[in-house]
């Protein structure tokens, strides 16, 4: 077991009125949790990680409840949600891929009924670097009207020997969505796909 580290925690929220088009009646709310913490396999390659994700867990459930508190505490509110990581360059990117359980279901646990499975995006960089995040609908991942993605990053993370570990969740579709494809009102919440 690994000792959770935490050096640094920022949370973000944008609020979107319009996209160029007429503003929306409700606008568009995306958050934004990251945490700097320290990499306990910086520097050095270890072959077996994958109890780090169970290490993991209470820090993804505070992050994802922190979150969802930020954007107004309603579960039934949240319809996206996303996760990321950035290694640091003492790290690899496999190191990132440790956040994929603990972050994807400390979100699902939060927000209770949520079905699609959280996507996620992970590169290694440097203080400053920024992360695309991915976002789905909670429930279906086929809702093309909440594909989308938040730009994160924090200007003094990842240090070298850090993990910047991200949690995204949204209020509702983009701002105009009108290409087609499922609508959230036609989702069957069979499979977490439609």
């Amino acid at each position: 077991m690994s000792e959770i580290v935490i050096r640094k925690r920022v949370t973000l929220i944008e609020e979107i009125f319009h996209e160029g088009g007429k503003p929306a009646a409700q606008p568009l709310r995306r958050g934004a949790i990251l945490c700097a913490i320290r990499n306990p396999f910086a520097g050095r390659y270890v072959e077996d990680i994958a109890g780090f994700m169970d290490d993991l867990k209470p820090l993804g459930v505070a992050m994802a409840g922190a979150l969802l508190k930020a954007l107004g505490g309603d579960p039934g509110a949240i319809q996206g949600y996303g996760k990321g990581a950035v290694i640091g360059a003492s790290g690899e990117l496999e190191h990132g891929a440790l956040w994929h359980v603990p972050g994807g279901y400390a979100m699902r646990e939060i927000l209770g009924e949520a079905k699609a499975i959280v996507p996620s995006a992970k590169k290694v960089g440097g203080p400053g670097a920024r992360l695309d995040v991915p976002v789905t609908h909670i429930n279906a991942s086929y809702v093309r009207s909440h594909f989308d993605a938040m730009e994160v990053g924090v200007p003094d993370a990842p240090r070298a020997d850090e993990l910047l570990l991200a949690l995204v969740m949204t209020t509702g579709s983009r701002i105009h969505a009108r290409v087609g494809g499922l609508k959230a009102s036609e989702i069957k919440g069979e499979d977490g796909l439609r």
